[in-house]
């Protein structure tokens, strides 16, 4: 354990101080404390830097685990006092003989217990290749600590030095690493440590109070939707019988009229058939009286009128704001209003004017009872073009559903002449429906040149013609500007019209093509 945890750095050397040869298989461990990747030296893990100081906290352990170490002169009995000068442990027995030797007699000795109340306790660091003797000297060639024997043999003309000699040289390159650049450097990290610590715990505090803001939002949230589903479901209640309320009026009107005119049929065709002609006008009278009521003042409904809402005017609307409720935005709504066909518009000229060739278009608006747009789409609206000369003569519409109750027709007519067009929504017609629509041939070009007069745009050219009244003396054919019907303007020359986007007015008349001159003057005006 010593000896693993004491791992400093790659580059170890082998048990005779020299690194391994370049031959040799180098296997590589990684440090469990720092993760640092050191090489084994050839010797295997024996080589490894030994940590003396782990060593000593493992003898102060036992020691105060077991109240008592063993002698390191015999090993037999149990260490009572300690060599502060060869840091090594002795009974009673090797104390005396330690003091009795001449080379030691003057070493201070403690007592292990004085030692083991202090807390500290070390052991010499001793030499791997000779176990008697303590690594005293330090080769500065090798850069490691010897033995006195190790320095005679191995080390013989190597820089050898005392080790209490050199220890303030290596000891403060050390301390001026630790003290000017680590210490400083740790102390940084450790700022930063607590700081990412502390947005740790910030950050752990406001996810918790961002989730509980946002469970709490949820709650209330679907507490809103629940309160406005609930709405929704009695306000549907309130539609469902209100229109039931309705129809079952209407159903018993109905039924009441069906049986007061079947009873009167009933009787008047008995009477026909099985009645005498002194019976039949004997009862001449009452049964024309009751025929007469059933068919002035009776209820006699049209079935298109009857039940016109058949419920497809009851709607939801998923995406419809709905307001707020207890001051969460809540959407949908639930959709009441009913077609009225007198009540549709038709938006656009398309509707009434269009073009040969050209894209007509015109929009369908569907509103209820009260004039304001449904607000919704899905009607079948169907849209049908027909020339009213040319019954065969049809042109193709295409209605496309904008979802807010309106529609946009488009169509592009082939012929022009006069059509009908007609717009209906669930097989009846609008208002105003079949509209008339006149289709106007197409916008006929202009094959002359947009000019000032005939003398310009001509080059002078005599036999240049227009389209205007405009002339001029001299055999000139064309106009001039201030002579006799010019019309003071610039002009075509097929027609004399004064728009320069606008259609030709010249029907069947060709105008007379400038020279070239003539057209190349006119561009480069």
């Amino acid at each position: 354990v010593a000896r693993r945890s004491g791992l400093i750095g790659k580059g170890a050397k082998s048990a005779d101080g020299q690194p391994p040869t370049v031959d040799q298989k180098v296997t590589t461990v990684l440090c469990p404390d720092c993760d640092t990747e050191v090489d084994l030296p050839p010797s295997g893990a024996d080589g490894l830097t030994t940590d003396h100081l782990a060593l000593d906290e493992v003898f102060l352990q036992t020691l105060l685990t077991h109240n008592s170490v063993r002698c390191d002169l015999c090993s037999d009995g149990d260490a009572e006092l300690r060599c502060e000068v060869c840091c090594v442990n002795l009974c009673e027995f090797c104390s005396q003989a330690h003091r009795r030797q001449r080379r030691t007699s003057a070493h201070t000795v403690q007592s292990v217990q004085e030692l083991k109340a202090q807390g500290r306790l070390s052991r010499p660091v001793l030499c791997s290749l000779h176990p008697a003797q303590e690594l005293r000297l330090f080769c500065e060639s090798c850069d490691q600590p010897v033995c006195l024997e190790c320095a005679a043999t191995f080390h013989r003309e190597h820089d050898c030095s005392a080790a209490r000699d050199i220890i303030h040289h290596h000891g403060g390159r050390i301390r001026d690493l630790v003290v000017g650049r680590l210490q400083p450097r740790l102390q940084r990290l450790e700022e930063s440590l607590m700081k990412v610590e502390i947005t740790q715990d910030a950050l752990q505090a406001r996810m918790e109070a961002t989730a509980e803001d946002v469970r709490a939002f949820a709650r209330g949230y679907a507490a809103s939707v629940e309160t406005h589903c609930l709405s929704l479901l009695r306000r549907l209640e309130e539609l469902r019988v209100q229109r039931r309320n309705q129809l079952h009026l209407q159903k018993v009107q109905l039924q009441q009229a069906l049986s007061d005119t079947r009873g009167g049929v009933r009787f008047a065709e008995r009477l026909l058939a099985c009645g005498s002609d002194a019976e039949i006008l004997n009862a001449k009278g009452v049964t024309l009286a009751r025929l007469t009521s059933l068919v002035e003042s009776g209820y006699d409904p049209s079935p298109a009128t009857v039940a016109p809402d058949d419920s497809s005017s009851i709607h939801f609307l998923p995406g419809e704001g709905a307001g707020e409720v207890d001051g969460y935005p809540v959407v949908g709504v639930i959709q009441t209003q009913t077609l009225d066909l007198s009540r549709c518009t038709i938006e656009g000229e398309g509707v009434q004017v269009g073009r040969q060739g050209q894209p007509g278009h015109f929009t369908l608006v569907c509103r209820d009872s009260a004039g304001q747009p449904l607000g919704r789409g899905g009607e079948n609206v169907l849209v049908s073009i027909i020339n009213k000369d040319k019954k065969n003569c049809m042109v193709e519409a295409t209605v496309f559903d904008k979802n807010d109750g309106s529609f946009s027709v488009s169509y592009t007519p082939a012929e022009p002449g006069s059509y009908s067009v007609w717009v209906c929504v669930k097989a009846q017609h609008v208002k105003g429906s079949p509209f008339p629509l006149t289709v106007t041939r197409r916008l006929r070009r202009h094959a002359g040149t947009f000019h000032c007069c005939t003398f310009c745009s001509s080059g002078g050219a005599k036999d240049a013609r227009c389209g205007c009244p405009g002339t001029m003396p001299g055999g000139f054919q064309g106009c001039g500007h201030g002579h006799k019907g010019h019309p003071g303007q610039p002009h075509w020359s097929c027609c004399g019209s004064t728009q320069e986007q606008s259609e030709c007015r010249a029907p069947g008349h060709r105008p007379v093509t400038p020279t070239v001159r003539g057209q190349l003057r006119t561009v480069e005006l």
